[in-house]
């Protein structure tokens, strides 16, 4: 039985629509950032399109990487050299597709990492706060009442301890969660009525908000907490257009 493909401007087009791109301001390009092979097959999906990400994709034989961070970020060094040369390199000479999509990725209703982390740890979304509604905010379910208990199920379905700021017996009340690196998105949180807030990340400054507002605070990891968006992106992919789709966890403990 032979392999089904897909044109790469035909993906790039369905994967633009499906995420809206054009409604966001980012911080890097969204779509193909770098051109490779017109003819698509075998998809590796992953977090950050790093060295070994790369190398993982070759070996398995992929034409084409999808993931949430990419390249070309404003404000970074524009030069092609050092780790930026190799990355490009290996991509190029191997003839492999990168995708990657941010801001876009992050807020899709069903495929987006804030609803796939949301249905993993038994959120229940209610409405959105924050620039470009990224923010989600809702309610708890199954036998998830206080902080201790999310801090929990996280521990579980994530596989790795949360630093919890605030009192573990609170009741969860609003959450409100935001993956990544949203911790600036607390204040935003807190005006929307949470009473606990869910992030990747978190500052200096943000423990000393918590604190102050009780507004009790889980930081999760921000690769941890990115890691669902892409597999459903490819799972969508390969649903669409019958193309093969693997994900690969590159660990970060960050």
């Amino acid at each position: 039985m032979s392999e089904k493909k897909v044109g790469r401007d035909v993906l790039e087009k369905h994967l633009a629509s499906t995420l809206d791109i054009n409604r966001f301001r980012d911080y890097c390009p969204n779509g193909l950032q770098v051109e490779g092979r017109e003819q698509i097959h075998y998809v590796v999906s992953g977090v950050t399109a790093s060295l070994a990400l790369i190398e993982a994709a070759l070996e398995k034989g992929a034409d084409t990487l999808l993931v949430h961070h990419g390249y070309f970020w404003k404000g970074e060094d524009p030069r092609v050299v050092g780790h930026r040369q190799k990355r490009l390199k290996m991509l190029l000479e191997n003839n492999i597709n990168l995708f990657a999509y941010h801001l876009p990725l992050d807020a899709h209703p069903v495929l987006g990492n804030n609803a796939q982390l949301g249905e993993r740890l038994g959120l229940k979304a209610e409405g959105r706060f924050g620039e470009q509604d990224l923010g989600w905010l809702g309610v708890t379910t199954g036998e998830i009442h206080t902080v201790r208990d999310l801090a929990g199920v996280v521990e579980r379905v994530l596989g790795r301890v949360p630093l919890v700021i605030g009192n573990p017996e609170q009741q969860v009340g609003k959450i409100g969660w935001c993956t990544g690196a949203a911790q600036n998105a607390l204040a935003d949180a807190i005006t929307a009525g949470a009473h606990v807030y869910l992030s990747g990340e978190i500052s200096e400054q943000t423990v000393h908000l918590a604190r102050e507002s009780q507004v009790a605070y889980i930081a999760c990891g921000h690769h941890a907490t990115e890691r669902y968006g892409v597999q459903a992106l490819g799972q969508h992919m390969e649903n669409q257009f019958g193309i093969r789709h693997e994900f690969v966890d590159v660990p970060n403990p960050v």
